[in-house]
């Protein structure tokens, strides 16, 4: 059991370390504080790091605007601490500062004046040789009977779609495009339009991997009964590769930008910001016009198809950092 005189000196001993604390903590102190600039989610945005202890930044946004003022940097400042401000997380002392600098700043002329962001863009073209083609084939047909044009139309085109797959190899594909019947209108002044007759149309898609059997598709469809080609373009199957290709090349392009830039300056690149894709352009398949031949004698020369290149374009936004000398 504590007797009375043990209570008596338990609370002059707790009354010794209150009115200790107070005089240590109680007070604001003057401080010099050394370290580097660490973001924080403090009220005021940022601590200086010390090898010991963190020092929470009160008045960071009077410095902010100082080109040397950027995470990393080493400062020194001279200031209170702010034992009587309560911050919301309590990283690091209170400390409000009455100057701040960089630590050697006559040895860092080039963070005092010339630490400049530059915005650079870089472009890739690539040009490749396209692996497939694609083939649109019709067949149309017209009579004065729906049912007349409907029949001559289902003939030729299964005699066109035979013939095109005879010559366009088991790698090929096949498929219908579209069809259609519609009837032929005769429209006069004051009177009700007529049907003149009935039109029909089939159309079907031809995909090669084989580029030099185009020609013998476009001949033999013809003379097979197809008299119309509505779109013959070129494109390439799987284009990741070149994708990539590109886009490295345009940050590469970017990059050799702002080295340029620097070394004209008299710097160099510190670090690389931001770097956004601009935008990669896939190749367009390559349109070609081609007529439809008709039935002609065999003896006829081929239908001459030149795919020529396909072009993959890329473009890339970069933002860095470069110390430019004065």
């Amino acid at each position: 059991m504590m007797t009375n005189a043990s209570r008596s000196f338990t609370r002059a001993i707790h009354l010794c370390l209150a009115m200790a604390l107070f005089l240590t903590i109680g007070h604001a102190q003057e401080a010099r504080v050394r370290g580097r600039l660490t973001r924080t989610v403090e009220p005021g945005g940022w601590i200086i790091a010390s090898e010991y202890q963190k020092f929470l930044l009160l008045n960071a946004q009077r410095f902010e605007r100082e080109a040397w003022f950027r995470e990393g940097a080493e400062v020194e400042a001279m200031g209170q601490t702010r034992p009587d401000v309560v911050t919301t997380y309590q990283e690091g002392v209170p400390f409000e500062a009455r100057t701040l600098r960089p630590v050697n700043a006559s040895n860092q002329r080039g963070l005092l004046s010339g630490f400049t962001r530059v915005a650079v863009s870089g472009d890739a073209d690539i040009e490749i040789q396209p692996d497939t083609a694609i083939i649109t084939i019709a067949v149309v047909t017209q009579s004065k009977s729906a049912l007349e044009t409907q029949q001559e139309n289902a003939r030729r085109s299964d005699a066109v779609q035979r013939a095109v797959k005879a010559v366009a190899g088991a790698g090929a594909e096949i498929k219908t495009g579209g069809y259609s019947l519609q009837p032929q209108m005769d429209y006069r002044p004051n009177m009700p339009p007529t049907i003149t007759g009935y039109l029909a149309r089939n159309s079907v898609i031809v995909t090669l991997r084989d580029l030099t059997k185009v020609g013998t598709v476009i001949d033999e469809a013809s003379r097979a009964g197809a008299n119309n080609i509505d779109g013959l373009s070129f494109t390439i199957r799987e284009d990741r590769e070149v994708r990539a290709r590109a886009l490295s090349e345009a940050t590469r392009a970017a990059l050799e930008k702002a080295q340029t830039i620097a070394r004209s300056l008299g710097g160099r690149v510190i670090r690389v910001l931001e770097v956004q894709e601009g935008g990669i352009i896939r190749p367009v398949p390559q349109d070609v016009y081609v007529k439809a031949a008709s039935r002609v004698a065999e003896a006829a020369p081929p239908t001459p198809i030149e795919p020529g290149k396909l072009t993959v374009s890329a473009n890339v936004q970069m933002l860095v950092e470069i110390n430019a000398q004065p």
